[in-house]
């Protein structure tokens, strides 16, 4: 196996604004990598965990243009020239964490360049009619045009990586429609030791996520609004006010909550109710975790980490109507579930396993990579 200790490596993140997913992988490819360089088209330092913060972050000129913080994704058009602006020339291995265009960075032919692409730019490619569901006709069309624009380079910038991995099956196959591609499956970590499952249950369901349009959040918040069963919102994002302005007094908002308490809310709901379709979905894999169940849309990532009937159940349409169905059945049959079985299949997909098959899955690239060049 080769050896990655003697390798000036370089990591490329699309942003650092939040510790989510995409950033938790990351930190453990930092881990791996005994804390490469970071480069990031934009960063809030404050949120970088202690790994991350070892590692010298670099970001492009976007980070300093006005409100850049809160309203980045009005500078889209400008990303692949940011990306294209680092100076990446220096190093043996780069690998690119992109949903984005990250993975448009330029590096040498003797570099060694992997992308763990989390998705092709979902609101370029197959998600553009669910982001842009709400926006006015002016504004979608404008839209259109730079998604038109952001697509075509998210093609080009495809073919400048060497080896693609991808965090499902979901994923895999996006890549093969969408650049042609051929990518390995490798599960994103999930720190599944730090939950744990509790014999006190209380009487309320749970949504945790960032606030926008895709998670749909909006789904959970009407559906248990006419219900009237207890629903508990865990999660900040521009769709907040607008949530809440929709939400009964059944519905509660938590905002954002530390680990610990996380995990002690988790420990105790009734399900956790995820209605957005995902790439993956790390937030049922930490209920499972928990040891709760998951009541899930049917699409996307959710169906290869919730198994049906055994750790949650799965709706097929994005409707109120829909959503309330499984939940009703899911109370007929709630004695069903096992915790014990639900946090099996959640050890699945631990952070031990990541490391191990994602060093593996490095070294074999720059074997690879390496023999090509000789």
């Amino acid at each position: 196996m080769f050896s990655l200790k003697h390798n000036r490596a370089a990591l490329a993140h699309h942003w650092f604004l939040t510790m989510s997913g995409g950033e938790k992988v990351c930190e453990a490819i930092c881990e791996i990598l005994d804390n490469p360089d970071l480069y990031s088209i934009l960063a809030d330092p404050k949120s970088l965990s202690p790994t991350l913060k070892k590692s010298v972050l670099n970001t492009s000129f976007i980070q300093k243009l006005p409100g850049v913080q809160k309203y980045y994704r009005y500078y889209a058009v400008l990303f692949p020239f940011a990306v294209e602006s680092f100076d990446l020339s220096s190093y043996e291995l780069v690998i690119s964490s992109d949903s984005s265009v990250v993975k448009g960075i330029k590096t040498q032919p003797e570099t060694c360049h992997i992308c763990f692409c989390h998705s092709p730019m979902r609101y370029a490619w197959n998600a553009f009619h669910e982001y842009t569901r709400n926006f006015g006709t002016i504004k979608k069309s404008l839209t259109s045009v730079v998604m038109s624009y952001l697509s075509a380079y998210d093609y080009v910038a495809s073919a400048r990586v060497d080896f693609f991995a991808a965090p499902s099956e979901t994923s895999r196959k996006r890549i093969r429609k969408y650049y042609r591609r051929e990518s390995t499956v490798i599960h994103p970590p999930c720190d599944v030791d730090r939950f744990y499952a509790s014999a006190d249950m209380e009487d309320y369901y749970l949504f945790v996520g960032r606030l926008v349009d895709y998670k749909r959040a909006d789904l959970a918040v009407r559906a248990f609004s006419q219900s009237g069963k207890r629903l508990l919102v865990v999660g900040t994002g521009p769709e907040l006010n607008a949530l809440k302005c929709m939400a009964s007094r059944n519905v509660e908002f938590l905002g954002w909550v530390d680990d610990s308490e996380l995990a002690r809310i988790y420990s105790r709901c009734k399900a956790l109710i995820f209605p957005g379709e995902e790439d993956f979905g790390i937030v049922p894999v930490e209920a499972q975790a928990a040891g709760r169940p998951v009541i899930a849309y049917g699409k996307g990532g959710a169906l290869e980490t919730v198994i049906s009937e055994k750790t949650g159940m799965f709706f097929h349409e994005k409707s109120v109507e829909s959503l309330n169905l499984a939940v009703r059945e899911f109370e007929k049959n709630e004695d069903q579930f096992d915790p014990n079985k639900i946090m099996e299949n959640a050890n699945r997909f631990s952070k031990q396993n990541f490391l191990a098959t994602f060093e593996k899955f490095i070294c074999k690239c720059l074997e690879d990579h390496r023999s090509e060049l000789t």
